[in-house]
């Protein structure tokens, strides 16, 4: 029953992100630069991992161009080729070449000059389907992003969720390999 509800609800928010106009994602876009590069100082973050936002996430570009050029290390994910369900995670430079994985999302070429590991990243921006007021995020469901969460304050990063209004839910129906979010930057 979890199940089936945890996947409606995936297909519904996914619906209402997707059904947000232009305007409403550019606007997403730019308060989410704000508030994030806001919360980046706040917290002294030198090295960042964001997405490429796919399926109506909000727009994530503005930010990590903003980031770049404040000289901020933007690191993005990669499925991991030999672990399989985890991310890895690799610098971006103006340089990095971007490919299609297999779910049909850029993510950098494997570079192995470029990995980044977990624990010298400081803030992990993660994209969410749904989420509600205690800091749970349902995801995609490949369970990634939870295996990357997985013993985060070990790792010493900031789990961030990113969100556009609409995403909100009173109560997650949640399982015990959910992993709840420490701050969210909803727009």
């Amino acid at each position: 029953m979890k199940k089936q509800q945890r996947q409606q609800l995936r297909r519904d928010m996914r619906q209402q992100r997707l059904s947000l106009s232009i305007l409403e994602q550019i606007q997403a876009e730019q308060a989410l630069c704000q508030q994030a590069l806001d919360f980046v100082k706040q917290h002294n973050a030198q090295t960042v991992a964001l997405y490429l936002d796919f399926d109506g996430e909000v727009p994530t570009a503005l930010l990590i161009d903003a980031l770049l050029k404040r000289d901020v290390t933007v690191c993005l994910p990669r499925l991991d080729a030999e672990r399989k369900g985890h991310l890895q995670f690799f610098k971006l430079t103006r340089q990095s070449q971007l490919v299609t994985n297999r779910f049909g999302i850029l993510e950098p070429a494997f570079d192995e000059t470029t990995h980044v590991p977990l624990e010298a990243i400081d803030v992990l921006f993660t994209p969410i389907v749904a989420f509600d007021k205690q800091g749970n995020r349902l995801g995609m469901g490949g369970g990634f992003y939870d295996r990357t969460l997985q013993n985060w304050q070990a790792k010493g990063f900031l789990p961030v969720g990113i969100a556009h209004r609409c995403q909100r839910v009173d109560a997650l129906p949640v399982e015990a390999w959910d992993v709840p979010l420490a701050h969210m930057i909803v727009v």
